[in-house]
């Protein structure tokens, strides 16, 4: 298949793309890449969204490895 590329872009027709929801694209070797990104079951409300919004501040060096000790106080 062969498209025009527009001043906004590309368009890929999203009969090739089917249930595809996301992907990355890369220039690699002289090549434009499109790869599916498989998905993750992760909702935009879970939780894991939000690490690092609060990040724990001040001398503590080691929070990476206890930050269970410092959230929770256990």
């Amino acid at each position: 298949m062969r498209v025009q590329v527009t001043e906004q872009g590309l368009l890929i027709p999203k009969t090739l793309l089917g249930t595809i929801a996301e992907v990355d694209i890369r220039w690699e070797n002289d090549a434009l890449i499109i790869v599916a990104v498989p998905p993750t079951g992760i909702s935009p409300d879970d939780p894991i969204y939000d690490l690092g919004s609060d990040p724990v501040t001040g001398s503590i060096t080691d929070a990476s490895i206890n930050h269970d000790k410092y959230l929770y106080g256990s």
